[in-house]
């Protein structure tokens, strides 16, 4: 696949079928979500275009957080789903509100002969933003992430 401008991404083949990597990525997500020794706490995933995405990652030391707050854009069962930051539920009656937004985040599952291709990828407005991200460790991050998956999907 090509990158779209300002993308960054990531690729890795998992010996599982895709139904299976799907359920572990959506059910599980606690597990692999953030590399270790990170953990990631879900305060509430409504799968669905629209629904809140919210979660807090914390880290090893004491008070090391980072909230992350957004929308779903797109849930494909079974395919991908789609998150963006720059939107926040709960304003007024619970509507949407902006937010500074950082990217759109797209994680993706595609058979590959036994197997799944996952992919996951972040798309930010602006190629400073992109370098920002890369420069935060992206890529070692979310394909450590990758991994984790992987050896859930392959191990359970």
């Amino acid at each position: 696949m090509t990158e779209e401008p300002n993308e960054l991404a990531v690729e890795i083949f998992i010996n599982a079928p895709p139904q299976k990597v799907w359920d572990i990525m959506t059910a599980r997500q606690e597990e692999w979500w953030c590399p270790k020794p990170w953990r990631t706490e879900i305060i509430e995933q409504d799968w669905r275009a629209g629904g809140r995405s919210a979660m807090v990652m914390r880290g090893p030391n004491e008070g090391e957080e980072h909230m992350l707050e957004g929308i779903f854009l797109e849930v494909t069962p079974g395919v991908r789903f789609v998150t963006t930051d720059a939107v926040k539920t709960g304003g007024v009656a619970g509507a949407w509100a902006p937010q500074e937004a950082f990217m759109i985040g797209i994680w993706e599952v595609a058979p590959e002969g036994e197997g799944t291709r996952y992919r996951a990828s972040a798309r930010h407005w602006t190629a400073e933003a992109r370098q920002q991200h890369a420069d935060m460790g992206f890529t070692d991050g979310w394909q450590a992430c990758a991994q984790q998956l992987k050896d859930l999907a392959e191990g359970a």
